[in-house]
């Protein structure tokens, strides 16, 4: 794996793919997606961002089947909405990677629904639209990918006793439980998928190390790196 780049990606005219996250690892893989054939939603919060980054995709492959949609993760009436268009298409998903995030904020910070934000936007967020999204996912190899982190490791344990962080917030403890979420997310949803047959196939990844948007979006100049 390697030698491995975007450019072994195989043909993926006729797939629908989904990407959370307009920046970064986001606008990353749905270039890649895109320029392979998959028709492409671009999933993200921010508007003006998003369309900025359909017009550079574009700019890079111009036959690029590709577009954005407001998704909010940190809004579940937001994904409920989004997953509620999505529905009302009727089209069925080949690729949903659940990647937009946020990283240790140096003070606690609340979903719109009250939720610590790393754990409603990073896990919450993705795990409800992915839900909704199911009878879409269902019964056409679809792989769903979650953008998780070696941080995982940090945590050890989710911590059910404080599991929204209101009695001792500590920002890496919090990213790391939320990415710790997402792993244990991809596991359990490839064991249903092989329980009931939804030919589901579901991941979970540790990018690395990388130059986006998530430090300066997250702890910025409070962060160690």
């Amino acid at each position: 794996m390697a030698k491995w780049t975007t450019n072994d990606i195989p043909p993926q005219k006729g797939k629908l793919a989904i990407v959370t996250g307009t920046g970064g690892l986001g606008y990353e893989t749905a270039l890649a997606l895109a320029a392979a054939g998959a028709e492409t939603i671009v999933a993200g919060r921010n508007e003006t961002k998003g369309r900025e980054t359909i017009r550079k995709i574009l700019a890079l492959s111009p036959r690029a089947a590709v577009r954005f949609e407001k998704l909010d993760l940190a809004d579940l009436a937001s994904v409920a909405a989004f997953a509620g268009r999505m529905l009302a298409a009727d089209r069925p998903i080949d690729i949903l990677v659940n990647n937009a995030g946020v990283m240790t904020p140096p003070q606690r910070q609340s979903t719109v629904d009250g939720f610590e934000l790393q754990f409603g936007t990073n896990y919450l967020g993705h795990f409800a639209m992915t839900a909704r999204l199911l009878p879409l996912l269902r019964g056409n190899g679809a792989r769903v990918v979650q953008v998780s982190s070696g941080a995982h490791r940090m945590g050890g344990a989710i911590h059910f006793d404080d599991l929204q962080w209101e009695r001792s917030y500590k920002p890496w403890a919090a990213y790391a439980q939320s990415k710790l979420a997402m792993v244990l997310f991809a596991l359990e949803l490839q064991r249903r998928s092989d329980a009931n047959g939804w030919g589901i196939r579901s991941n979970a990844a540790h990018p690395g190390f990388a130059r986006t948007e998530l430090i300066a979006n997250g702890p910025g100049a409070d962060s160690f790196m």
